[in-house]
């Protein structure tokens, strides 16, 4: 996907304090506090920020600085009101590793605690009431969900179960992820040739081709990379905030609809390149993760006023 800047941002003054996104691997899809120090050579697009829980050397005592693009600063997020319980299934963020990472609460655990799943990762890990935070994206100037409506539904775990022992059979059709640049966060059909003795599996992707365009592509994946297909439902309309995957360079890429056109034609925002695409309603699918057996649905983000984003 390309990169599309918003024409009309503003840069963050000089002190502002941000949370800070990279695209260093290891990084990728957190979030990082930190203070705007200032523009690089007077370009309003590069900032020169200061992080304050990343160390520059190994002592800990010298921030780290670097110079970003401005896409990858954000005001820092509204507080949750009071004292907020979570619930299943729905979108969090979680401070671990100095930073603050985006997943889905799959178990509500005795003591205020609960069970988080990532999806970069494919990992589940467990947190205290006080290191979750409600799930929210920065899009054109405006909090997604907004502050005021915060998630206005009720989450959904979509009951459709496959053994979870991730024993995937011969000929059977899944999706599979890539860790590759440029294909991250994506979703691709392929078939299972067979089980490799590592426990691995070898698959055939049903769309991706070799170079010279002779054969399908073949590879060798591990479980945290492998999943059954999604369940084929039947959506009337998609509404405003609710999370999707769309069907673009022959594969799932998840995004947020943030504006409803006319003829079942969606916009998609996807966060982690800020760009905006129309799609048709035939290509896009409700998004839902494979955790532990089932498919679960994230909260779907919802707006009952429709407000939209500027």
């Amino acid at each position: 996907m390309s990169h599309t800047r918003n024409q009309n941002s503003t840069p963050f003054p000089n002190g502002s304090e941000v949370e800070i996104s990279s695209n260093d691997n290891g990084f990728r899809g957190a979030w990082y506090s930190g203070t705007v120090i200032k523009p690089k050579n007077n370009n309003k697009n590069l900032m020169i920020v200061e992080y304050k829980t990343l160390m520059a050397d190994e002592s800990g005592t010298k921030p780290l600085r670097e110079t970003l693009d401005v896409i990858q600063l954000r005001p820092l997020p509204p507080r949750d009101k009071g004292d907020r319980d979570f619930k299943f299934s729905e979108e969090v963020d979680a401070y671990y590793n100095d930073g603050w990472w985006e997943g889905v609460v799959t178990a509500v655990l005795p003591g205020d605690r609960y069970s988080v799943f990532f999806r970069a990762t494919r990992e589940q890990l467990e947190f205290g009431k006080s290191e979750l935070r409600i799930h929210r994206e920065w899009v054109y100037g405006e909090w997604v969900p907004p502050v005021e409506d915060e998630q206005q539904e009720a989450s959904i775990s979509v009951d459709l179960k496959i053994s979870s022992n991730d024993k995937f059979q011969k000929g059977q059709s899944v999706e599979v992820s890539s860790d590759e640049e440029g294909f991250q966060g994506a979703w691709f059909a392929a078939t299972v040739i067979e089980q490799l003795s590592t426990g691995k599996f070898k698959i055939e992707y049903k769309f991706l081709r070799n170079d010279d365009d002779t054969a399908f592509i073949t590879e060798e994946v591990d479980s945290n990379h492998i999943r059954p297909c999604p369940p084929n439902e039947m959506i009337d309309q998609f509404r405003l905030y609710e999370e999707v995957d769309a069907l673009y360079n022959d594969g799932w890429w998840v995004g947020v609809i943030f504006k409803v056109l006319g003829r079942q034609r969606y916009e998609v925002f996807f966060r982690d390149t800020s760009e905006e695409i129309v799609f048709k309603q035939s290509e896009l699918r409700r998004h839902v993760e494979w955790i532990n057996g089932k498919w679960v649905s994230s909260s779907s983000v919802c707006n009952p006023i429709h407000r939209q984003i500027k």
